[in-house]
């Protein structure tokens, strides 16, 4: 009987590729940059798992080109570049990383918004340019008795919502689905309308999911209510915020500054996103800090959720229904339904 095929389309770890290889022959990519498709159509013809990354779109044509494919192990959180219910109707499996993602993403949060109130980048700038002694420069906005706006309360909003109550910072949130009052009281913070939230936050946090509704919900009517001098700070999706109405903000000086890990451009199922980022928010350094979708770039971090990736793969090639699914494909039967327990 021939070995199942599992590709994986990033590179990945050699104690990961040691662990699949044990139930399969493996194929991953070895470079930084995704595969072309032309590449990556001929990788998926035999395939019957696959890792799937960031980078990655999961359509019809990628599920055409893996006619045997029975599981898309998604090595992430956020599934929205992820066509599931196309996967579902194909009777393709779809398994995420559920928590493995939340805690590095809250602390690269943090470290953005200081990074960018208190001018660090452009103070290292100044320090390796011409620095002789201490001047009156670079002064900024602390934490400390700054009020903290958070636009959802899920998983990344309540990690931060523990890390940033040791700043003594007050902190307000605003999400569809309200906290119990004890967890409000055990996370320390208080619930306001999405309009409240925006009109006293001096940082302004989005933590929501992609969806259609949240598409551009920080938008140019948002902004023009934030205070004076306030910081906008997007680690969850870069659709979620309207870059170009962010760089009129601060072309205005409507808002003091914007920090973010993610870009509209890399919101691949978005068939009309823009296809680079800003180029006005780039040619603000003073006013913008940036990182590249470095949310979970944590090295222990990345390997743990590999490997929870995989562990879904191998529960699906032996049978059983992968731990992290987020979807029940239709059609099993033309896939060894009868040993999938579900």
């Amino acid at each position: 009987m021939n070995r199942p095929l599992i590709v994986a389309t990033s590179k990945i770890h050699t104690e990961v590729v040691e662990l699949l290889s044990l139930h399969g022959d493996v194929v991953a990519n070895v470079n930084d940059e995704p595969w072309a498709v032309d590449r990556l159509s001929s990788e998926l013809r035999e395939a019957r798992a696959v890792m799937a990354f960031m980078p990655d779109r999961v359509d019809n044509a990628f599920l055409e080109a893996a006619p045997n494919l029975e599981i898309v192990a998604c090595a992430l959180k956020g599934f929205d570049n992820f066509d599931v219910a196309t996967c579902t109707a194909r009777g393709v499996w779809v398994s995420i990383v559920e928590d493995l993602l939340t805690d590095p993403t809250a602390e690269l949060t943090v470290g953005l918004m200081i990074g960018l109130a208190r001018h660090i980048m452009s103070g290292d700038v100044e320090v390796r340019r011409s620095f002789d002694g201490w001047r009156p420069r670079f002064y900024g906005t602390g934490l400390s008795g700054s009020c903290i706006g958070l636009l959802g309360m899920g998983a990344i909003g309540q990690a931060l919502a523990k890390r940033l109550r040791g700043f003594g910072s007050e902190i307000v949130y605003w999400d569809r689905n309200r906290l119990s009052p004890q967890s409000e009281a055990d996370h320390g913070v208080t619930f306001a309308e999405f309009n409240q939230v925006v009109a006293k936050s001096t940082f302004l946090i989005s933590a929501l999911p992609l969806t259609t509704e949240t598409r551009h919900m920080v938008d140019a009517a948002v902004l023009a209510a934030m205070p004076g001098g306030a910081f906008l700070v997007n680690p969850s999706r870069g659709s979620v915020v309207d870059e170009a109405a962010v760089a009129d903000a601060l072309e205005s000086g409507r808002i003091a500054g914007y920090a973010a890990d993610v870009f509209e451009m890399e919101d691949w199922a978005i068939d009309d996103r823009p296809r680079q980022i800003e180029p006005r928010l780039l040619a603000m350094p003073d006013r913008t800090l940036f990182t590249p979708h470095l949310g979970s770039a944590v090295q222990h971090i990345r390997l743990a959720i590999e490997m929870d990736a995989a562990a879904n793969i191998i529960d699906v090639l032996e049978g059983r229904r992968p731990r992290g699914a987020i979807n029940d494909p239709v059609g099993l039967s033309r896939r060894r339904a009868a040993q999938v327990s579900c």
